[in-house]
């Protein structure tokens, strides 16, 4: 039943084997929030609940080359307490700060001198964490670019949602290219049919997950 209540949740809006689309919007949003501040570098970590670690999903700048798919615990460091408090925070000298996790950074090859970082907040769920690392050292921090940072980071939640319903959605399935694209369609038809029809559909959609369940165990 958890894994029909999981198909239902990852295909509801048509985003199963959408991931590659999804991972683009995730490395434009961190682009544009690096062009807009300034900054040598921008990125994405996201949560990985299973293993309780961050991982860089979208680097612009600095580290772009090397830093896709590095992990690291996720209580530590900055981007930790950020996802652990929900806060958003700028850092103007992370070395005078200690929550500023020195290991980390050289691992990643790039040590930064200041930083902004808002919580990837949708529902009730923390995400991850965006970063804008070293804007220019004349810029003067204002309330205006935290909002602005604010509403990256709300546009980049709505897109790591449905990038992780797409994983979730590739799991149950078995990662079936053909069979996820049929699923994906089924899905989008079944969103647009009116409340009666809608809740036939997903049963049959459920039934069609059993199947393909059983087909490829």
């Amino acid at each position: 039943m958890t894994d029909k209540n999981d198909l239902t949740a990852a295909v509801a809006a048509g985003v199963v084997g959408s991931e590659e689309a999804f991972r683009a919007l995730l490395s434009a949003i961190v682009e544009v929030a690096r062009s807009i501040f300034g900054a040598k570098a921008s990125s994405i970590v996201l949560l990985d609940e299973e293993t309780d670690e961050l991982v860089f999903e979208a680097v612009v700048g600095e580290g772009e080359d090397t830093l896709l798919g590095m992990r690291y615990p996720a209580g530590k460091g900055i981007s930790g307490w950020v996802l652990a408090t929900r806060t958003p925070l700028v850092i103007e000298d992370v070395h005078q700060d200690p929550r500023f996790a020195s290991d980390v950074a050289e691992d990643t090859g790039y040590v930064p001198k200041g930083l902004m970082a808002a919580p990837l907040l949708y529902e009730d769920r923390t995400l991850g964490v965006l970063s804008v690392l070293d804007r220019p050292e004349a810029s003067l921090f204002s309330l205006q670019e935290m909002e602005l940072l604010g509403l990256f980071s709300n546009q980049a939640a709505i897109a790591v949602d449905l990038l992780l319903k797409a994983r979730k959605a590739e799991r149950i399935l078995g990662g079936n290219g053909t069979d996820l694209r049929v699923i994906a369609r089924l899905a989008a038809a079944v969103d647009a049919l009116e409340e009666e029809r809608r809740e036939a559909g997903v049963r049959l959609l459920g039934e069609l997950a059993a199947m393909l369940g059983a087909k490829q165990s």
